[in-house]
């Protein structure tokens, strides 16, 4: 942007400078009794040089003066204008091609890194929170316009489709350790982690889906993880309604959201699971939950449906419709999981 800056601020005043010189002239030949339109005409004729001929006799000293002056600097000015838009231009070039081979050879160095493709708000949050920690990572984005705003914020950035083989190879898909694929089109992230998976078979792909459906084809198709943006906003806004205090608690204060940002480090996650009611799951323990979940997770603390909170509660306490239980782990999806399978067998 340097290179560049310097020629924008010349050219803007080149262009301010012949504006003043057409301006002037015009209010010139005005005060001499010539019409708007003629006055103007006759200027441009003159700073261009076409030359088809004067509108009026130039029969003054001060016709002649006013002419004289207007080739003089309009003349000038063309000429300062087409030197500057060339300058302007092939810069700019320039700075596109050695911006973009600059920006190659960073990412052709890079190893262990983070692919994101697709810069939306997600993958803002995204880059942001990687940038924090100190992660390596690079966006790809099919939107030029959006891709400029990306490097203005520091962060490396490809412009190109992350459904093309081809780009995934540019952004180093085969020295990458994870692939965060937050395209909202479903059948672009299956795609992209069909393609990520063949090129790198030991790569972590986490893929983000749209609707619930797409969930099985993301896994079936070797992503790792998937994140369903939807779902998750309608978990939390029902875990503020269903237990207000608690989610204040945990998303409120200092402390828990810097727990919770170390918990994320970690790979793990705090949250609110409730209790399904009428389901098998309905009057067993802390313990059984906890040894059905195989270590996905640990019960900290019990909302009852009545109110009370139990902290810490022991391996013997019961769980019952309508709880809610927050949980340490690796996500609450498994705990889910675990009582969607209780709740089946209880319909069985």
């Amino acid at each position: 942007m340097n290179l560049l800056g310097q020629p924008g601020r010349t050219l803007n005043r080149i262009i301010a400078f012949n504006l003043l010189v057409v301006a002037v002239a015009t209010l010139a030949y005005m005060h001499a009794g010539w019409s708007f339109v003629d006055a103007s005409y006759m200027v441009l004729l003159t700073v261009y040089t076409v030359g088809y001929g004067e509108v009026h006799p130039i029969d003054t000293s001060y016709l002649h003066t006013i002419t004289i002056l207007t080739m003089i600097f309009g003349c000038t000015g063309t000429i300062l204008l087409t030197g500057a838009l060339v300058q302007f231009l092939t810069i700019s070039q320039l700075q596109q091609i050695f911006g973009g081979k600059r920006m190659q050879t960073e990412i052709d160095k890079l190893r262990d890194h983070v692919i994101i493709v697709g810069f939306g708000r997600i993958g803002l949050m995204l880059a942001k929170e990687l940038k924090t920690a100190g992660r390596k990572f690079v966006i790809l984005e099919v939107d030029e316009h959006r891709a400029e705003a990306v490097r203005e914020l520091g962060h490396l950035c490809m412009v190109g489709d992350g459904t093309s083989e081809e780009t995934l190879k540019s952004a180093g898909i085969e020295r990458a350790r994870t692939l965060a694929c937050v395209l909202p089109d479903d059948a672009a992230n299956v795609f992209i982690t069909l393609s990520a998976r063949s090129l790198n078979p030991a790569i972590e792909i986490i893929a983000r889906g749209e609707v619930p459906s797409t969930e099985n084809k993301l896994k079936q198709a070797g992503a790792d993880k998937v994140v369903l943006p939807a779902h998750i906003g309608a978990e939390r806004i029902a875990e503020m309604i269903l237990y207000p205090q608690t989610s204040r608690f945990l998303r409120s204060s200092i402390e828990m959201q810097e727990l919770d940002h170390s918990l994320h480090g970690l790979g793990l996650e705090m949250e609110v699971v409730v209790v399904p009611h009428d389901s098998a799951a309905d009057g067993i323990t802390v313990e059984t939950v906890e040894r059905r979940a195989n270590g996905q997770f640990f019960v900290v603390q019990i909302n009852r449906r009545d109110g009370d909170a139990v902290t810490a509660p022991a391996p013997a306490t019961k769980l019952f419709g309508g709880d809610g239980m927050v949980i340490i782990g690796r996500s609450g999806s498994a705990a889910r999981a675990l009582f969607e399978a209780e709740a089946q067998a209880g319909e069985g």
